[in-house]
């Protein structure tokens, strides 16, 4: 028995691609929460949670929007602020096996909150 079959034998093969998908979702939001940004690194910072997200198993696309609004609305001697998860809006497209999840993580307003959720799974 290989590892894989070990430790993910209790779980289907559309199980695995929905939990690839969350559990790089989770770890974008814990090692960037708190990053400081600003209007001026807002790309450099989307781009690097992209890079370093794709690197995951089974992840096969990463898109990252931070709200350049409240950037553009930050008025401190620094020009800069910590990110949020009511700043983020991510999709990541995980893939194992034949099937394809898409899990996304947005501010929904209604909640107030940046929930994380299963977009479509195949």
């Amino acid at each position: 028995m290989d590892l894989e079959d070990k430790y993910f034998k209790n779980i289907s093969k559309r199980e695995r691609t929905i939990f690839e998908g969350a559990i790089t979702m989770g770890a974008l939001f814990h090692q960037f929460i708190g990053t400081p940004v600003s209007i001026e690194t807002v790309e450099v910072l989307e781009q690097a949670i992209k890079d370093s997200m794709e690197l995951q198993p089974c992840i096969n696309e990463v898109e990252v929007k931070i709200d350049r609004e409240v950037l553009e609305e930050v008025k401190n001697e620094y020009n800069y602020i910590s990110l949020t998860g009511e700043m983020l809006d991510v999709k990541v497209v995980s893939e194992y096996e034949g099937h394809q999840a898409s899990i996304r993580m947005k501010f929904i307003e209604e909640l107030q909150y940046p929930l994380m959720y299963v977009e479509t799974v195949e």
